[in-house]
């Protein structure tokens, strides 16, 4: 099941990173509360559509086929499903829409792999995760591909925006956080209902935000399609492709594979938008490739 454990990661990483280049575009027009919330209060009616539909349990069955689940859900769990939802599907995509207003997509997408710092760092305090020194390779290509492209080969650029990448970079931490708690809720059975939970508390907190403050939800009619995709495919079907990664690979891992988003995100940025994306980026994209084979290579496994 690793197998599927890495493809499912590589998929919610090339849906994720389209939505760099369409979100861009939407921030323009939509405010970055609103559009947080109309995301996720979508993708959550999305996955409650599936979870009772026909498909929902032959659904269910593939998914958890060979792997051991758990049917029930403590106070515990509904405690950390709660706090994921608030980070990755209320905060983070606030700090991330909001940031995107003073940054490029492709900059955006790029900065975003700062989350695997967090993700490590996290992953071996509360997870107890354990690498092999090849893992730790694999990462530092990624790393180095794409802190390359970020600074230009200079970290004086860095400050060049500082309050859209400190945004950006925040953002990272709380996507961080919600990936490695999101471990605890990995082997439940019904990835479809927590997924389909978890988007609804963040658009819901976001939309309860957006109508103190008396912001206007009125959205042009060319935003939908955008908004149908980010939505749809680069949030409710990623939560269920990322959480069945890291049941069957491990949330450091799928951190540490997550990064190629940014490569797809400034590839089809610069295709959707036209922004920079030359050669030099383009080799740094495959260096990102190199590490995330590293990371595969030998079917290494992380220990909880």
């Amino acid at each position: 099941m690793e197998k599927w454990g890495y493809l499912s990661a590589l998929l919610a990483t090339v849906l994720f990173g389209l939505s760099a280049a369409f979100s861009k575009i939407m921030v323009k027009y939509v405010h970055p509360i609103v559009l947080g919330a109309l995301v996720y209060i979508i993708a959550g009616a999305f996955l409650f559509s599936i979870k009772f539909s026909p498909i929902g349990e032959p659904l269910l069955k593939l998914l958890n086929k060979s792997m051991y689940t758990e049917d029930y859900i403590s106070r515990r769990d509904y405690i950390i499903l709660i706090i994921t939802a608030l980070s990755g599907s209320s905060i983070a995509p606030f700090l991330y829409y909001t940031g995107l207003k003073f940054v490029s997509a492709v900059n955006a997408a790029l900065l975003l792999n700062v989350e695997v710092l967090f993700i490590v760092i996290m992953s071996t305090f509360i997870l107890n995760e354990i690498f092999k020194i090849k893992d730790v390779v694999g990462m530092l290509l990624i790393l180095t591909g794409a802190g390359y492209i970020a600074t230009q080969g200079s970290f004086q650029n860095f400050g060049g925006n500082l309050v859209g990448n400190f945004l950006i970079i925040s953002s990272a931490f709380f996507w961080g956080t919600d990936t490695v708690l999101s471990k605890f809720l990995s082997k439940k059975r019904d990835l479809i209902w927590i997924s389909a939970v978890k988007s609804t508390i963040g658009g819901l907190s976001l939309l309860c935000v957006a109508i103190l403050l008396g912001l206007n939800f009125k959205i042009p009619v060319n935003m939908i399609p955008f908004l149908t995709y980010v939505s749809i495919f680069s949030t409710g079907l990623a939560f269920i492709l990322v959480y069945f990664a890291i049941r069957t690979i491990g949330s450091a891992k799928v951190g540490s594979i997550f990064p190629l988003s940014s490569f797809f995100g400034a590839l089809f940025a610069s295709f959707i938008l036209s922004e920079e994306f030359g050669p030099i980026k383009a080799f740094c994209g495959l260096i990102m490739l190199l590490g995330v084979f590293l990371l595969y290579h030998e079917n290494s496994k992380s220990l909880f």
